[in-house]
């Protein structure tokens, strides 16, 4: 394979198929696309292997649309590759940029290669899941070449971004020590375990050039990992946080200098009042590499409703410059995600990215919400449910009380009724104001 990226490519001035790709869903100018590219303010996560089965290339960064990705992977106590399949139709089905799959549990290999080859959208891993899979579960006998060896692995099978946790390390472990939930990544908290174990630096960190090399020659994106993210917002923004963010803007001019695309994750539990914050000092810090933000959840009183509160955190965060929004589902904290729960994280998120591109004036953003306006007001219900982000469940809400077909032509709902709706009085009043001139009524 050439080993040329993205990233390189358009350093180059090259524009590539992928490149023109985005430019036209994006109804961008491909120079434009090719320029971010250039400056690592866009990533286009596209793996030479998954380009040649069935990606259709996107791109992620502050010009481009607000993303969202859903994650789905089985664990060690539940799910198969039927399972998963079904979550990911789901997933891209009602509007994922793009798909983690986060398995942890038996046959990940065989999961994965099915997904790969079923995905049209960009699919992000976790490396540390498998490997330790491969190790019994004893993060002590990792080496960095068991970790380059499966990386290489996950590479070659199609993998278009991976989470790798290289901005932990050992000075930085004591910061974590006083906080109400600790280190709540999961590869966070395996690459501590074996810092402590070893009392050695992180052999992620060291090994970076190396897996440089790997991710440059398949084209995978890195989304460097946040392994000292705060689990709660008592932990938002401390010392831990921050002091693994420096390291990332470290590692991301490292990696953009050594010819691979770079994205940055971000912290899950963040309470409002410091959500820009957080995202200004990624943007200033990590060379405005694209900020791809886990929710963030802004209280965490809701286990259950974890994708409402995490939502509301991700409309913020988009609105001031997250690239990328990774959903949460009503079961974060509780259990493994099901088909529903994926569709439920999804919708959620594809209002938080919709509001972000609004607030942001992104050309067109809001096209669709005028559009469903004009046919609300003119009681056009299935246009309504046309537009609608779930048009099956706005139709069957819609449908509860009044399913007859009468009933959608009809300038009223369930609701108010046909004396109390304020939209039909507003039709009379117009009415009436242009029988009596009073207003000259504007021609459709």
């Amino acid at each position: 394979m050439a080993n040329t990226t993205q990233l390189l490519a358009a350093r180059a001035g090259e524009i590539t198929p992928e490149m023109e790709f985005c430019a036209k869903r994006e109804d961008l100018p491909v120079e434009l696309i090719r320029d971010e590219v250039a400056a690592g303010r866009m990533v286009i996560p596209a793996n030479k292997v998954h380009v040649a089965q069935s990606l259709e290339p996107m791109c992620i960064g502050i010009a481009a649309k607000c993303k969202i990705n859903a994650n789905i992977g089985n664990s060690a106590v539940t799910s198969n590759i039927g399972e998963e399949l079904e979550k990911l139709h789901t997933a891209v089905h009602f509007g994922a940029d793009t798909v983690m799959d986060l398995s942890t549990g038996k046959d990940i290999d065989n999961i994965r290669r099915g997904i790969i080859a079923k995905s049209p959208v960009p699919i992000g891993t976790v490396p540390i899941y498998q490997m330790l899979e491969e190790l019994g579960g004893n993060i002590e006998d990792m080496t960095a070449q068991h970790f380059l060896d499966m990386v290489e692995h996950q590479a070659k099978q199609g993998v278009d971004y991976m989470t790798v946790h290289c901005g932990v390390k050992l000075e930085h472990l004591h910061l974590s020590v006083n906080r109400v939930t600790g280190i709540v990544s999961r590869g966070g908290s395996l690459i501590a375990k074996w810092m402590m174990a070893h009392g050695k630096q992180n052999p992620l960190y060291d090994a970076f050039d190396d897996l440089c090399d790997i991710m440059r020659e398949y084209d995978v994106t890195w989304s460097l990992g946040d392994g000292l993210r705060p689990g709660s917002i008592a932990d938002a923004s401390d010392a831990a946080q921050f002091a693994e963010l420096d390291v990332l803007g470290e590692l991301t001019k490292r990696g953009q200098a050594n010819g691979t695309q770079v994205m940055v994750e971000g912290p899950g539990h963040i309470p409002m009042h410091q959500i820009e914050m957080n995202i200004k000092k990624q943007i200033e810090l990590c060379n405005g590499a694209p900020f791809y933000v886990l929710g963030p959840l802004v209280t965490d009183i809701a286990p259950g409703y974890d994708h409402i509160t995490s939502a509301i955190g991700a409309a913020m965060a988009g609105w001031h410059g997250a690239a990328m929004l990774c959903y949460v589902t009503p079961k974060e904290h509780l259990g493994l995600p099901n088909e529903e729960d994926v569709k439920q994280g999804v919708i959620a998120y594809k209002i938080s990215a919709h509001a972000a591109d609004v607030a942001r004036g992104r050309k067109g953003a809001q096209d669709r919400d005028d559009a469903l306006s004009r046919a609300r007001f003119a009681f056009d219900w299935n246009e309504q449910f046309r537009l609608s982000l779930d048009p099956e469940t706005a139709k069957r809400y819609h449908d509860e009380t009044l399913p007859q077909d009468t009933f959608k032509s009809a300038h009223f709902c369930s609701m108010c009724g046909p004396k109390y709706c304020s939209m039909k009085i507003t039709e009379d009043i117009r009415k009436m104001a242009a029988e009596n001139k009073l207003v000259e009524l504007p021609v459709h």
